[in-house]
């Protein structure tokens, strides 16, 4: 059977395909003139954008005019973008140095598909798609140009790779392009990285080139968007910190964890929902002072996770002093300049530094003021919250695990003093 014949209504009906390009014909046959779902010949994520094109764009055989969108919205989109691009610059003009002896073209789009960089290289002459393609301010999203795999990545923000006839247009039957997302600090999709290539194949593992610079695009793009985040960099070895398969989450300042890599959430599973489910005492088994102490030394240091998994971290403060989070926990002689940095955190951390002292000298009265004002806070803030820990804490700025040993300390003093003896 003459493979140009199928998908034509005089084409008998394949039932095998030995090649590549035989399972793709077969797969569209199935679909488009059969109506049936061709799973097993193409991949999921190719029948699920065919299904979504066929509700939008009726003609396959139709010429794609890659039109650029209106100046008036490049322009948004760029600045819109900019964090992006400079998270990228580095990894991009890598790429491209790479494959500066291929026909391949590097594309980086925002979220919605609007290219946003480019080549500079020139598409060659067997190349007529990639030159209308390349070019900043064309919308390649799956809306516009059907199944593609950066189309395909900005619909469901899953990496793919699409190859020659599985795109929905046959425009672009002789593309193959493999795309993976970039996501921000609130999880949600930045941007996409794609190769592409007409007129032949990649000739090397196109997905997983693509996949290795989009993971450290995000890397950079995350920790960009930390400023006044802890940064945390930790692996099961040392010699994979700095590298693209380094974990990495970002610490608020009322000692939650707000976001974590790829990596980071193979390592310590997925974020809650919850904000106040995201403690990182709970999820890492250590307080934001010890944390923070980790970040005065340079060199990754061993750590037991609260799984009971070791690693090698590396903590870093976001701002240059670190101002954002020493108000969060009483660090080992800074009670005094957080007192006159604010005096709520004062009235919440002296009592902390004083039960650090030696327990033999006597409290001064204004000392022992400030620890009953300390408690006083403390339990009328709970009391407003109806005892929920997570919310007092909150409002407080103070994480919940420093609130928990807050309250059991004064539960063993209270239980001390109720069990002595009587002089």
């Amino acid at each position: 059977m003459a493979l140009d014949r199928i998908g034509t209504p005089d084409a008998p009906r394949q039932l095998f395909a030995s090649t590549p390009a035989q399972r793709v014909a077969l797969a569209r046959q199935q679909f488009f003139e059969e109506g049936v779902r061709p799973s097993g010949l193409v991949g999921e994520a190719v029948i699920q954008s065919w299904m979504r094109c066929s509700r939008t764009h009726t003609d396959r055989q139709r010429i794609v005019t890659f039109d650029a969108v209106t100046p008036s919205r490049l322009h948004a989109t760029l600045a819109r973008s900019r964090e992006l691009l400079d998270a990228a610059r580095q990894e991009l003009a890598q790429m491209e140095h790479a494959l500066a002896g291929t026909d391949c073209r590097v594309i980086l789009t925002d979220r919605e598909g609007v290219v946003v960089h480019v080549t500079q290289q020139p598409a060659a002459a067997h190349q007529p798609v990639l030159r209308k393609t390349s070019r900043v301010g064309v919308n390649i999203s799956e809306r516009v140009v059907g199944t593609t795999a950066p189309g395909i990545v900005a619909s469901t923000g899953q990496a793919c790779a699409v190859d020659g006839a599985e795109h929905y247009f046959d425009v672009l039957g002789h593309m193959q392009c493999a795309a993976a997302p970039i996501r921000d600090v609130a999880g949600q999709l930045a941007g996409v990285l794609d190769l592409t290539v007409e007129a032949r194949r990649f000739g090397f593992d196109a997905a997983s080139m693509v996949a290795l610079h989009a993971t450290t695009i995000e890397n950079r793009l995350l920790q960009a968007q930390s400023r006044d985040h802890l940064i945390l960099r930790f692996q099961a070895s040392p010699t994979l910190l700095g590298t693209p398969l380094e974990a990495l989450a970002g610490v608020a300042p009322d000692g939650t964890i707000a976001w974590l890599n790829n990596a980071g959430a193979r390592l310590l599973g997925r974020l809650p929902e919850a904000a106040d489910e995201r403690d990182v005492e709970y999820l890492l088994g250590h307080d934001l002072a010890s944390l923070l102490r980790l970040g005065r030394r340079e060199a990754a240091q061993p750590l037991r996770l609260a799984s009971g998994l070791g690693v090698w971290v590396q903590a870093r403060l976001k701002g240059a002093d670190g101002a954002d989070f020493r108000h969060a926990v009483a660090m080992p002689g800074e009670a005094a300049p957080l007192a006159l940095e604010r005096q709520d955190d004062a009235r919440m951390h002296a009592p902390e530094a004083r039960e650090r002292a030696d327990p033999g000298e006597s409290a001064s009265p204004a000392q022992a003021t400030l620890r009953e004002h300390s408690r006083k806070l403390i339990e009328e803030t709970l009391a407003a919250h109806g005892g929920n820990v997570s919310q007092a804490a909150r409002q407080l700025r103070v994480s919940r695990g420093t609130l928990y040993r807050r309250l059991h300390g004064w539960r063993d003093n209270n239980g001390a003093e109720e069990g002595a003896s009587p002089a």
